[in-house]
């Protein structure tokens, strides 16, 4: 019996509905950032005025004209000169829930970011008032709170008729609009609701219109000009407060406040870098703008993924730029192939490769091989400001005896290996296929010794299932290497630490870079510090602390040390996954191995009794 059929009735199938949209459209919102409707209703009128063929403004500001004629709460509104719609279009394209005047498709268009976004925050409506061909009409999309179903409201027309779009006199249009051009109202949750007024999640609440805009695009068309209006609660002839600003997006920013910048090429991506100025601007234009150093990933002139303060921090340090991150800043541009599909979700919120998150640990690598020399220069200028200390001397002095202890073992790559090793290179996984190689027999007697079967890895006889195991490892040898990480301390006060970074954490580590560092400004140091200087010099006859410091640092630093190597013996195991390896190596598990502090008193005070006592004996 063949299930090979002819459906009845052709090839024609159902279309699919929607039962109820309503919830579509609320469950759609929630997986929207809280400002994205900002984003999506800026981004219909660039659209729309791209359209025109002509240059053309879109303004973000207060709805005047129903301010004026009715008072009561100040509501939002976008206007644009773009190329406007009719009733008829209106309703098409703004009550159809996925439908847009611009081409739809994966790498550009959805046509629903608006009425997601926007229609969601708005319940109460959201007006839509447009101008084509010096015509003017207007439609509200709202939700029914009895049905809870977004549509168009109807209208009872002068004529006796309803509809869901009706005429506008001239004197309703705004100044900025011609013959063509939108104006888009927001409502907010009801009518007494004030839509100017920042939400609880912007951020610098009298520029959040501004510091939104500027910080979600890149770069604006070089003809279109976007504004929005700051200090709308001053009275309008307070100009200097009461103002429209202009939008310009970071690139434009960043290139006139740079010492110098450029592009980097990666395999798959593109990094453009700006080493920033050391200005003032850097602090005191961050309501607007995204000022000092941050990531971010760039896709078709809009910035995703933004990193900023310590968050951003983490990301450039991940990138190699581990001193001055204040100054540089890195959008991250993925290239697009035949191998590459770079989208976005449905909300716009999340920037996606190959339908994956984007491949940031892989690029970090990459760029810190191959970094511009302008960077890498300037990392080391501000890295040289830094407290160099040369502690590792001593502290390997006084482990060398017990490094056994630590079991800490490492593999380099070698076609004669006999171990398989993975891509950490700290623990085996067996011995290399084909070497030839002898292993110790599992569970043989005494010390005798068997060659290793060609094909079969140690442990694989006896074992069906580990057939299936992914092939990969390398065949290594086993390799003598230096396991301390790199120290390097920063601190608030010379520049190398940034403000938020490490704050009141001991210390940082970075994997990828195998570089610990250290805040220097953390108070459990400069608490043993103070107390050891009132116990050696109380009647501060002699300048000690600059030896004090450096005594209690040492010893932190050495246990600091000790439990990142050790931590590194955990490798490998079953009970330790690298999730857990990462937590047991994080800031707050570093600071959390630092809390006892016996030990470290005990072992500075015996150290500074034996440095300070001839000068302490000579006052």
């Amino acid at each position: 019996m063949s299930d090979n059929h002819t459906p009845l009735g052709g090839t024609k199938s159902l279309p699919m509905s929607v039962d109820n949209v309503g919830f579509l459209l609320d469950r759609l919102g929630e997986d929207c950032a809280p400002l994205q409707y900002l984003r999506e209703l800026t981004q219909n009128s660039i659209e729309a005025i791209e359209r025109t063929g002509k240059p053309g403004t879109i303004t973000w500001d207060v709805d005047w004209i129903s301010y004026d004629l009715g008072g009561g709460p100040m509501k939002l509104c976008i206007t644009d000169t773009g190329d406007g719609m009719t009733g008829e279009e209106m309703e098409k394209f703004i009550n159809q829930l996925s439908s847009s005047g611009s081409e739809q498709s994966f790498s550009s268009n959805y046509g629903v970011g608006a009425k997601i976004a926007a229609a969601t925050k708005n319940p109460a409506g959201v007006v839509y008032q447009s101008w084509k061909d010096s015509n003017g009409y207007m439609i509200q999309l709202d939700k029914n709170l009895d049905t809870g179903n977004y549509g168009l409201r109807q209208w009872e027309i002068n004529d006796g008729t309803y509809s869901f779009h009706f005429p506008l006199e001239d004197d309703v249009k705004p100044k900025q609009i011609g013959e063509h051009g939108t104006k888009v109202i927001l409502l907010g949750n009801d009518n007494s609701a004030s839509t100017i007024e920042p939400p609880k999640e912007a951020a610098a609440p009298s520029r959040w219109i501004s510091k939104y805009l500027n910080t979600r695009y890149f770069k604006f068309p070089e003809d279109i000009t976007v504004q929005a209006r700051e200090g709308w609660d001053f009275p309008r002839s307070d100009s200097d407060r009461n103002k429209l600003r202009t939008i310009i997006g970071q690139k434009r920013y960043l290139d006139q406040h740079c010492e110098i910048s450029g592009v980097h090429e990666l395999e798959s991506a593109r990094v453009h870098w700006w080493i920033l100025k050391d200005e003032s601007a850097i602090s005191n234009n961050s309501g607007y703008i995204e000022s000092a150093g941050h990531a971010a990933a760039l896709y078709q002139n809009e910035l995703y993924d933004r990193a900023t303060a310590r968050a951003g921090t983490a990301m450039l340090q991940q990138f190699g730029i581990l001193f001055g991150v204040k100054y540089v800043v890195l959008y991250v541009e993925p290239i697009a192939g035949d191998l590459n599909t770079l989208t976005t979700n449905t909300a716009r919120t999340t920037l996606l490769l190959n339908k994956d998150k984007l491949p940031w640990s892989d690029w970090a690598y990459e760029f810190r091989q191959t970094m511009p020399s302008e960077l890498a220069e300037f990392v080391k200028s501000q890295a040289s400001a830094a407290t160099d200390k040369d502690h590792l001397k001593s502290i390997k002095e006084r482990l060398k005896n017990v490094m056994d202890l630590y079991k800490v073992s490492r593999y380099r790559p070698s076609p004669e290996g006999m171990y398989l090793a993975d891509q950490s290179s700290s623990v085996t996984a067996g011995d290399a296929p084909f070497s030839g190689n002898e292993s110790k027999t599992k569970g043989g007697s005494g010390n005798s010794l068997n060659t290793v079967t060609p094909g079969v890895r140690d442990g694989e006889i006896g074992n069906i299932y580990q057939l299936f195991e992914k092939s990969g490892g390398t065949p290594s040898k086993k390799e003598k290497t230096d396991p301390f990480p790199v120290v390097k301390w920063l601190s608030i006060k010379d520049g190398t630490r940034s403000e938020g970074d490490m704050e009141d954490k001991a210390a940082k580590y970075l994997a990828d870079q195998n570089t610990l560092l250290v805040n220097a400004d953390f108070r459990v140091f400069s608490d043993m510090v103070n107390r050891l200087v009132k116990e050696k010099n109380p009647g501060n006859t002699i300048e000690i602390g600059e030896i004090v410091t450096d005594v209690v640092h040492q010893w932190f630093e050495q246990a600091l040390i000790e439990t990142v190597i050790g931590v590194q013996q955990l490798k490998g195991s079953k009970e330790w996954p690298p999730n857990d390896i990462e937590r047991a190596l994080s800031s707050e598990a570093l600071t959390s191995a630092l809390m006892q502090r016996y030990h470290v008193y005990i072992a500075c005070k015996r150290e500074l009794g034996a440095k300070l006592g001839k000068a302490m004996s000579q006052q």
